[in-house]
């Protein structure tokens, strides 16, 4: 079943969209199906969850972090992660550079934005990361290159649409005033298993799906 998924999925999302399987809950041997399926890009949101899975697994999938990051957690995935999509504070972006540092490595980042309509959701407003990026000249085992965002769930795809066009728009910005001559910041994180196609079409470079994939989740035995 999740190759089968997998041939679906890739049939719509066009290049150079990629696409992130999202194997938060799920167990080793799903994540191995679809490794086996040609997948090579994997989502976590939990730091010993996907520690663990990293340690099983093999060596050529590219780890992204899309959860919620916690300060006392980034050591667990600074030394392998690939992209970090949840950098929403100056202090978190300053923990993952020393424990990159001790790696000796730079990790790639995304600013995560609150483009949805719950209060639930984390995630920096543009003025936010504005002084964000103003404040971080002297942080040199990370690197910005992009930014992420979740829509609010609901059906209305008209709103998730607008949301996701703000988010274009906030990178667009960014881009033209604080990375104009850096090629690398050109990811835009948006768009899940019920709204990618709409994420794509808004300009996404990175879609995260998950139940489209490998069913709906299961929340039991899993570590934080």
């Amino acid at each position: 079943m999740i190759k089968d998924n997998l041939i679906r999925i890739r049939q719509t999302i066009p290049a150079p969209t990629r696409l992130i399987a999202v194997s938060k809950t799920k167990p080793v041997a799903d994540l191995q199906e679809a490794y086996d399926a040609g997948q090579r890009l994997f989502g976590e949101n939990k730091a010993l969850e996907m520690r663990d899975k990293h340690a099983v697994l093999p060596d050529d999938i590219e780890w992204h972090f899309i959860g919620h990051l916690q300060s006392n957690k980034v050591k667990y995935i600074a030394p392998f992660v690939a992209l970090i999509h949840s950098i929403d504070s100056l202090a978190i972006l300053q923990t993952v550079d020393r424990e990159a540092a001790k790696h000796d490595r730079t990790i790639d980042c995304l600013l995560q934005f609150h483009i949805a309509t719950e209060e639930t959701k984390f995630g920096l407003d543009q003025q936010e990361a504005e002084q964000l990026l103003s404040h971080c000249d002297d942080l040199h085992h990370v690197r910005i290159v992009g930014v992420m965002g979740m829509a609010t769930n609901t059906d209305d795809r008209t709103l998730i649409r607008s949301e996701f066009h703000t988010l274009k728009a906030i990178f667009d910005h960014l881009r033209q005033r604080f990375f104009a001559d850096r090629p690398y910041f050109c990811e835009i994180s948006m768009g899940m298993s019920g709204d990618y196609d709409l994420a794509i079409q808004e300009g996404s470079t990175l879609v995260r799906v998950g139940s489209a994939i490998f069913g709906a989740r299961n929340y039991a035995n899993v570590n934080d």
